[in-house]
């Protein structure tokens, strides 16, 4: 008998937990009769079911660690989870975020953590390197650590640091060194995946937190603020009210990206039919199709970042922020959108959008219902890339005209 497991009331869908129970400490020492025994730990676990699968640390103040995700939307889609967290936590405790440093770019203006530890696998500077988070992360002598990563390394690192609870998800060769143990739904022997937003709000439930609503949120920094007037001043852009930011890539792939003649197209008709002014978004992989989509559109109202000498990800925020809306592939600051209340369309080829679903009313998510999809390839494996070439800009279009005429997102299959 090596662990308890139950299922959590307040723990969306079904996902099943399992609490390490050492079981030399559940039957009473020198017990022969093996009836009483069995007795015995039926009224132990029926008592184990009553109690928090993490128990306040009472006479002491919480010390709590986060494993914060690496892609930058899965980040933004566990604001709900790390704010619920903080919520436990509360003032008096310490919630310490664990994270790469580009992560940390997302959640500037966010004030949910006490403390924020780098690492990188190979570190540009020497704090970053995991002796030393190590070290800090045993002198903080924490209480729980929560990894909201399904990596190994990170259960490992997780292990490494000496918090008496470890709460993840199974799996990745590393269930062992949880103390708490998620489970993803099955049917019949199959996962059902969850919602990221879900599955980690899951792992907050398990912690202790009470029901959080799965709204994502962010924040932008005076910083930030301040290079986002520089830009707008920069390319001389008319009143936020009257800019629609467009979005074309993603770290995920190739497969993701919407033609850069789609866009262009796009573009223009929004700047020409509808007198919009246009700013295309990109990151610092990104500035040659961004570069592509302003020439094609060829027209005055259509800016484009990509002849800007930096491009931070606290700009991404604070442009998206401040703009009427926003129309993007499935990528990174798609989210930005939504924790920022922008209108979003968004364009999906090779990933879906049930299974990214976030609970957005403003969102219209468009698709095409061809037999290969979903594939969840950064290359198209059949060499066309039907699902983005063929969703056509009137259809783009029309879903950007409705809602900026206030109506509600809708989830769209051509």
């Amino acid at each position: 008998m090596y662990g308890l497991i139950r299922q959590i009331p307040q723990i969306s869908r079904r996902c099943w937990v399992e609490r390490r129970l050492p079981c030399f400490s559940v039957v009473p020492s020198g017990t022969t009769d093996w009836a009483a025994v069995v007795i015995h730990l039926a009224q132990f676990y029926s008592r184990q079911l009553h109690d928090p699968i993490v128990p306040k640390f009472k006479g002491s103040l919480v010390k709590l660690g986060v494993f914060v995700p690496n892609w930058i939307g899965d980040v933004v889609m566990a604001t709900p989870a790390v704010r619920a967290l903080r919520k436990y936590v509360g003032d008096s405790g310490t919630m310490i975020g664990v994270m790469r440093p580009y992560v940390a770019e997302v959640l500037n203006g966010t004030r949910w953590f006490d403390e924020s530890l780098h690492y990188e696998k190979l570190p540009a500077q020497p704090g970053w390197r995991w002796s030393v988070l190590r070290r800090r992360l045993r002198e903080i002598d924490l209480d729980v650590i929560v990894l909201l990563t399904n990596s190994l390394r990170t259960g490992w690192m997780a292990r490494q640091s000496g918090a008496r609870q470890r709460i993840g998800y199974a799996g990745n060769l590393r269930s062992w060194m949880l103390t708490t143990q998620l489970y993803t739904p099955r049917r019949q022997w199959t996962k059902i995946g969850l919602p990221p937003i879900d599955s980690y709000l899951n792992l907050a439930y398990a912690t202790g937190c009470e029901w959080e609503p799965p709204t994502l949120e962010l924040s932008t920094t005076d910083a930030d603020e301040q290079a986002a007037d520089a830009t707008w001043h920069q390319l001389g852009l008319p009143h936020p009210d009257q800019v629609i930011v467009l979005n074309s890539g993603g770290a995920f792939g190739g497969s993701k990206h919407w033609p850069a003649e789609h866009f262009a197209a796009l573009a223009r008709r929004l700047a020409i039919e509808d007198g919009y002014s246009v700013l295309v978004n990109c990151g610092p992989g990104e500035r040659e199709i961004a570069s592509r989509i302003v020439k094609l559109a060829d027209f005055p109202r259509i800016f484009g970042l990509a002849g800007l000498e930096t491009l931070p990800i606290g700009l991404t925020k604070a442009l998206i922020r401040r703009g009427r809306m926003l129309v993007t592939t499935d990528s990174g600051p798609r989210y930005f959108g939504i924790a920022f209340s922008r209108p979003v369309v968004t364009i999906f080829g090779p990933t879906d959008p049930h299974t990214t679903r976030n609970y957005y009313g403003k969102e219209t998510t468009l698709t095409l219902d061809l037999p290969c999809q979903p594939c969840w390839q950064a290359t198209c494996p059949l060499g066309h890339g039907r699902c983005m070439s063929e969703l056509s800009v009137d259809m783009v279009y029309r879903a950007t005209r409705e809602l900026l005429s206030d109506e509600p997102g809708v989830n769209r299959v051509a």
